[in-house]
């Protein structure tokens, strides 16, 4: 790893630079594009595609203080039920613009908290999914769970309508650092929940994990990594926690004067990345680990690894459709976003229109740019000579575009037959490095820190 006093010069401790799990960034995003170019593009997916989707359920029995995802709380079941019939007429709009033959690759049932949906329905939600197209012999289906609300007929419901995956949060298991983030949760109820999932058959256990929370120190942080090992998960997401309580309101709770700064940040990450590794977990991206035996070491080691609004994932898929208000989505052509306030989603659905409020339709340099970010996100590298061949360039216009980040990074990266490799530090400097490839700019404090 390169000194901290270098990776200060670089500005890591200072710069603010997205996440890249979308190039543009979903800040870029306009109403430029709206519902008849969402349908133009669900139209032309080609027959026989493998298509994945993303279910959006906005609803939570309380609200984290730490998240930032667009969410909001519920006391009772009554909004689910309303909200569950829009999923079902959206995923409606959507078949009537589907080729029939198109095959459902992956399900990702996120939020918001889906496992406040009752076993009821859930089975009405996977029977929707059940008719809606064939579904891929390989097929994942991922949802988020909330150990504090979720119980074994929850569990089973969702194994009957074909869940391979549980993605559980963490954050920390520290109380002090629980409760300056507004979510307790214990360990023993974790570890019921994951021992419930393990019964059910469930193979595949993924695990989130914050650092750069209030009262985080090194022991603190080595302590809730500890546990989290002892529960066995098959992967773990290490994320750097976001403070922008400019757009997440409910971030004032949180004590800034009890944030780590930057560079103990940065001590965090590497002590949890430090036992991760220690414990034969595949270091994969910036932030995630796999035994490697898991589908996501496996796509790492295979070069087949993407970058999506989900963060690394092993999906080969051009096209991911995402359902709810605010859901985003991915074509080759470009995204789109769903409506945010869910009663304007609802407004839309129930007009019989596609709740398509913003997007972006990617240009050829758009394309290009995406390629080069997301390669240097998953593999720390940029074949130029590739990357040329497939965007219909040259290999000297490849330097130009790359001229700015081999200059500001001489020292962290080789350029060697065509290939250009970040070869110090890659997993805290890759977004910074990518940034340097990034046609759009935002104003200072729009992103996330870097580190």
């Amino acid at each position: 790893m390169s000194s901290v006093k270098q990776l200060r010069d670089l500005g890591l401790f200072d710069a603010r630079v997205p996440r890249y799990t979308s190039y543009p960034p979903a800040n870029h995003f306009s109403e430029s594009v709206g519902p008849e170019q969402a349908a133009q593009w669900m139209q032309a997916v080609p027959a026989g595609a493998r298509v994945s989707l993303y279910l959006h359920i906005p609803y939570c029995r309380r609200l984290c203080w730490f998240c930032a995802c667009r969410t909001q709380g519920t006391s009772t079941d009554r909004p689910l039920i309303p909200y569950l019939a829009l999923l079902k007429d959206e995923l409606a709009l959507i078949g009537a613009r589907l080729r029939p033959d198109v095959v459902i690759s992956q399900i990702h049932l996120g939020g918001g908290t889906p496992t406040l949906l009752s076993p009821a329905m859930i089975a009405e939600l996977g029977a929707a999914l059940g008719t809606f197209r064939p579904k891929a012999p390989d097929m994942q289906f991922s949802v988020e769970i909330d150990p504090t609300e979720v119980d074994a007929p929850r569990i089973a419901a969702l194994r009957a309508i074909g869940m391979t995956r549980a993605s559980i949060g963490v954050q920390d298991f520290d109380p002090l650092v629980q409760d300056a983030i507004g979510r307790t949760q214990s360990f023993e109820q974790t570890r019921d929940v994951v021992d419930m999932l393990r019964d059910a058959g469930v193979d595949s256990l993924n695990m989130d994990i914050l650092y750069g929370l209030p009262h985080q120190t090194r022991p603190r942080m080595s302590d809730s990594v500890q546990r989290v090992l002892s529960l066995n998960p098959d992967r773990i997401a290490l994320y750097g926690y976001a403070h922008v309580p400019w757009m997440a309101k409910r971030q004032v709770m949180i004590p800034s004067d009890a944030l780590p700064d930057a560079e103990t940040r940065l001590d965090l990450f590497d002590t949890a990345r430090r036992l991760f590794a220690w414990d034969g977990y595949r270091e994969i991206g910036i932030d995630h680990y796999a035994r490697e035996t898991d589908s996501m070491a496996v796509a790492d080691a295979k070069g087949t690894l993407r970058r999506n609004f989900q963060g690394y994932t092993d999906d080969t898929s051009d096209v991911l459709i995402g359902l709810g208000a605010s859901a985003i989505s991915r074509y080759p052509q470009g995204y789109t976003q769903n409506i945010s306030t869910s009663s304007r989603y609802a407004s839309a659905v129930q007009d019989g229109r596609l709740p398509t409020e913003r997007g972006h339709a990617m240009s050829a340099e758009d394309s290009l740019r995406a390629a080069m970010i997301e390669a240097l996100m998953c593999r720390f590298s940029l074949d130029l000579n590739a990357l040329a061949a497939a965007h219909g360039q040259s290999y000297a216009s490849m330097l130009d575009r790359t001229e700015a980040l081999r200059s500001r990074y001489a020292d962290h990266v080789t350029l060697e037959n065509g290939v250009i490799r970040i070869t110090r530090a890659p997993r805290i400097i890759a977004r910074l490095v990518a940034q340097a490839v990034d046609a759009y700019h935002m104003p200072e404090g729009r992103h996330s820190r870097a580190m």
